[in-house]
């Protein structure tokens, strides 16, 4: 039995700041659907300049490691006991989670108990490890909403309620501008992650390769993106003075990648941004010996990397742990560096999968998905 109040607010729980943007997207849409719903529990700053009241603000649970997590576990428990109080007073007329499992699947729990309908967007990411999850999602919510391509066919096999909506950055990336960037061959960029052990791990790896290119590419000259809240000092601390490098901002970060020919990068979310731009890249990877024995205990996925997982193929070579090394490296940058036939091959396969992912519009169909089951409840 459902007993959200069809005049209450809709609850949102976003835990980070990906989350945050996509929520914000997510409430613009619905709104441009029904412009009298309004929105309230968990958010950030983007969703507050798009009218959300936010009871909890999402640093709340933004912890990273295990450590911090055991640390905060007290707090974190104590959130969770008034955010059950609030929803058992406020009723919201329904429950949209954004990715963050760890904390939302409490909320999905908290939901079903009181009888609140439940919209799982940005689904996560359980086909690549712990998949056992998605019997609880199948239980707890009544759509799952997801972005990636390859993820409707995995929900669909668990007989979960999934719909496929295509991805939010197919309206963040401003393609008309981007298509128009000419390539620059001899400029390799670098995505060294935003997390200080990215940076310390992967960047002089970056440079030792760098070094080793220089050697028969000599007009190479290297750019890399500063991440929101570093230091440009500390990252030029670890590249040698006698190779060139610029460093640019965040903001500019879409056209750094589309001016190159190809990058050097951690994985990340940023692996499907520069697939959808268009620009070949090498990805890297490196964690602790104790965290990759747990990956591999638990991780069930061929790829590390969204673009080769959407293509069910290695388009992006990755290297991973030792294989992350300077050799490794140079002999496939020059790859794409000496040889024309390769370096087409990998650009037409970035046409295919942004075709693959879909048009515009994600958010939008995502709020009508959302408003039409609502009203069959």
């Amino acid at each position: 039995m459902h007993t959200g109040n069809p005049n209450s607010p809709i609850w949102f729980s976003v835990g980070e700041a990906s989350g945050d943007l996509h929520g914000a997207e997510l409430m613009k849409a619905l709104k441009e659907v029904d412009p009298t719903v309004s929105f309230t529990g968990m958010g950030g700053p983007a969703m507050v300049e798009e009218g959300m009241d936010v009871l909890y603000d999402m640093k709340l649970i933004s912890l990273v490691g295990i450590t911090e997590i055991l640390g905060g576990l007290p707090r974190i428990l104590k959130l969770l006991s008034q955010i059950k109080k609030r929803l058992t007073e406020v009723r919201p007329r329904a429950i949209i989670l954004v990715d963050c499992p760890e904390f939302n699947f409490r909320i999905a729990k908290m939901a079903k108990k009181l009888g609140i309908p439940v919209y799982y967007y940005i689904s996560p990411q359980i086909w690549a490890w712990r998949s056992g999850r998605v019997h609880f999602l199948r239980e707890h919510v009544r759509r799952v909403i997801c972005i990636l391509p390859f993820e409707k066919a995995f929900y669909e096999k668990f007989g979960v309620d999934v719909d496929y909506v295509g991805n939010p950055l197919m309206d963040v990336l401003p393609f008309d501008t981007l298509d128009q960037v000419p390539v620059d061959n001899n400029r390799i960029g670098l995505l060294p992650g935003s997390r200080t052990k990215e940076i310390s791990t992967l960047l002089p790896i970056f440079a030792e390769t760098a070094r080793k290119l220089k050697q028969d590419h000599p007009d190479l000259s290297y750019v890399m993106v500063c991440a929101p809240g570093r230091d440009k000092g500390d990252l030029m601390d670890l590249w040698p003075e006698d190779i060139p490098v610029e460093c640019v901002e965040p903001d500019n970060r879409y056209e750094m990648f589309k001016s190159c020919r190809m990058i050097m990068a951690a994985s990340g979310t940023v692996a499907l941004e520069t697939a959808l731009i268009g620009t070949p890249v090498l990805v890297a990877y490196k964690v602790s010996f104790i965290s990759m024995i747990v990956a591999k205990l638990l991780v069930n996925v061929d790829f590390i990397s969204l673009p080769n997982l959407i293509m069910g193929r290695e388009v992006y070579p990755e290297h991973i742990q030792e294989d992350a090394n300077p050799d490794t490296l140079a002999a496939a940058a020059r790859k794409w560096l000496d040889n024309d036939s390769d370096y087409e091959a990998a650009k037409k396969d970035l046409v295919a999968l942004r075709n693959m992912v879909g048009e515009p519009g994600a958010a939008d169909r995502a709020a009508k998905i959302i408003l039409d089951d609502l009203k069959a409840v």
